[in-house]
């Protein structure tokens, strides 16, 4: 049975804090509705491309689940995972926040850090993918949402899960995807558990070549110059508060998100 927690703070684990050997590097997201491979850009937001690896080579991402579908918007994930024998809903345990780097515009493919809506420099384990071009409000928000990589593989997968019934369950779990599920089982109370998840199975690094990245062209987050003055002042990330994690006491009432 899906039980979400009362999510809590996490120690950083050793392993979590070390520094990865890996230089330009693709990553294969292995979903059970498919894989979706993304080239990171390593050299140009190197901070964060180190710290994604450091979660991916330590085994974090592994058995998670998508936990944020909002179509035509973003589908998130490294946040949680289920813990089958108990059913019970965990946060991966994070390291230190990343610095921001938002050099590159949130385009339709690419995939970006989430963090606190109130701090630019707060990401730590969680991302998402754009579904669509986010630019116009997320090159600018909150500092701008730090774009990492971009599919070069599977992104028919991708639009496969933005097609699921989304449900909520409350805190973190408001536009929470499920697969096997629909209206018949909502009416019928049915327990949702990893069956019904759209899990992640694992990140693996398959390629860590120095030029990887060489013939990609990333589209220059532009739109964030206009507002530096403004987002230095303290005035933003407001209305992000679907990238935030939300910590509290997590209902158990599953309704159809229309």
């Amino acid at each position: 049975m899906f039980k979400p927690f009362m999510a809590a703070g996490a120690l950083a684990t050793a392993a979590l804090l070390s520094s990865t050997s890996a230089l330009a590097t693709i990553v294969e997201f292995e979903t059970e509705l498919g894989n979706v491979q993304v080239n990171l850009y390593d050299e140009s937001t190197p901070e964060t491309v180190e710290n994604f690896l450091s979660y991916v080579e330590s085994g974090a991402y592994d058995n998670t689940f998508f936990h944020r579908l909002v179509p035509e918007f973003i589908l998130q994930g490294g946040g949680f995972r289920y813990i089958e024998d108990s059913g019970d809903v965990k946060s991966i345990e994070t390291g230190d926040p990343v610095i921001n780097e938002p050099e590159w515009s949130n385009r339709q493919g690419t995939i970006a850090m989430a963090k606190l809506g109130t701090d630019p420099n707060s990401a730590t384990s969680q991302w998402f993918f754009n579904l669509e071009n986010n630019h116009e409000n997320l090159d600018v928000q909150n500092g701008g949402f730090t774009v990492f990589g971009e599919v070069i593989s599977g992104m028919s997968v991708l639009e496969d899960i933005a097609e699921l019934p989304r449900f909520n369950l409350q805190g973190a779990f408001t536009n929470l995807p499920l697969r096997n599920y629909g209206e018949e089982e909502l009416e019928n109370d049915v327990e949702v558990d990893s069956t019904h998840l759209v899990n992640l199975l694992s990140v693996r690094i398959i390629d860590d070549a120095e030029n990887s990245a060489a013939d990609l062209d990333p589209v220059p987050n532009t739109l964030i110059d206009s507002v530096e003055d403004k987002e230095s002042g303290g005035s933003s990330g407001g209305a992000m508060g679907w990238l935030t994690l939300m910590l509290g006491l997590l209902g158990l009432r599953k309704v159809l998100v229309s």
